[in-house]
């Protein structure tokens, strides 16, 4: 693998991090494991984006998480303050141009897989919670209200779940979702054979909206999957389907939905996503007006469950990110690249 960056290891021994986004379990995770590295490492809470990238000045790297925007502008940035290295906190990286980082002569690297599983259990566990409303009842019970209307569910023995994207956490899914008693159908551009081996059927999309009790997201967001459930999609699906996506927001089209959810064609939505997160997750607002009316709007609906990007928040996950991220740090710097480096033709 070629590096995008002409970068001698002999320049750079201990390379300066930035980390963007930084809370606290990011810094902790990170102090932990840089106990290994001793690379000189500084915490900036703000996202990084055109207002924050000078930030970065004398740093040789800068790493950054999901709802940082790393475009054109802020790479212009970045290459006057001589940074080398963009690493990605995360497997997703929709939010970097790839080729103007080529141009600029900064290297991209990633996390690719940090824990499957528990963004494949998080998605479950949305299926279960929308399903048997363990959340409503918690709060009746809570409050001596043991009346069992309006908790009604239904059995997800034998119905058909569509899964759209069957990589690793797709796959995972899958096995989950099979034990179950579901009946699998799916759609990828690069099929699997190891599960059409063990019984899923591949279908289109058409096929795949027109049979799926539930549809679940696991592939990455491009231009070919940008709004992949819209309308049009909505349309040719089951009276009541659910929907859960635990990917990329922008995979939904928020309009088309909330349209779905009030004619009741959607009868379940579960997001851990949401297209205009970046204004809204991972802060705490809740002393202030949420200004996304969209947003507002999804909450007001009583079969519908959203989660703050937390799918991949488990342990396991969070030591995975930090230790990738530093081992790919360490190769490109002694290397000049990395097998987590990300070139255009990787899009």
């Amino acid at each position: 693998m070629t590096s995008n960056s002409k970068i001698s290891p002999d320049k750079v021994s201990k390379p300066k991090i930035a980390v963007f986004s930084a809370k606290n379990w990011v810094i902790n995770s990170f102090n932990e494991v840089n106990k290994k590295y001793l690379y000189p490492i500084s915490f900036f809470e703000p996202r990084m984006y055109n207002k924050t990238a000078a930030l970065a000045k004398d740093y040789n790297v800068v790493c950054v998480f999901v709802n940082d925007s790393v475009d054109a502008s802020v790479i212009e940035i970045l290459k006057k303050e001589k940074v080398k290295l963009i690493a990605l906190r995360c497997a997703g990286f929709n939010n970097v141009d790839i080729d103007k980082a080529k141009e600029s002569g900064i290297g991209v690297v990633r996390v690719p897989a940090y824990s499957p599983h528990a963004v494949a259990e998080h998605t479950l566990g949305l299926i279960l919670t929308l399903n048997r409303k363990f959340h409503k009842a918690y709060s009746r019970v809570r409050e001596g209200n043991f009346a069992l209307d309006g908790l009604l569910g239904f059995d997800l023995h034998g119905k058909t779940a569509g899964v759209i994207g069957t990589g690793k956490i797709g796959q995972i899914f899958i096995g989950l979702i099979k034990g179950f008693g579901c009946e699998v159908i799916a759609y990828d551009k690069f099929p699997s054979e190891d599960l059409r081996a063990n019984g899923v059927k591949y279908v289109d999309l058409q096929e795949l909206y027109a049979k799926s009790d539930i549809i679940s997201l696991h592939c990455p967001l491009t231009y070919e999957t940008f709004h992949i459930i819209n309308e049009y999609a909505i349309s040719a699906m089951k009276q009541n389907v659910m929907i859960i996506n635990t990917s990329r927001g922008p995979l939904i089209d928020t309009a088309a939905v909330i349209e779905g959810l009030k004619s009741r064609k959607i009868g379940y939505l579960g997001i851990d996503v949401y297209e205009e997160e970046e204004a809204l997750f991972f802060e705490d607002l809740s002393e202030k007006v949420i200004q996304d009316d969209q947003f507002v709007r999804l909450e007001t609906f009583p079969n519908v469950l959203i989660t703050a990007h937390q799918a991949f928040f488990t342990a396991e996950a969070v030591k995975n990110i930090a230790e990738t991220t530093f081992q790919n740090i360490k190769e490109f710097f002694e290397t000049g690249k990395s097998e987590n480096e990300i070139h255009p033709h990787n899009k």
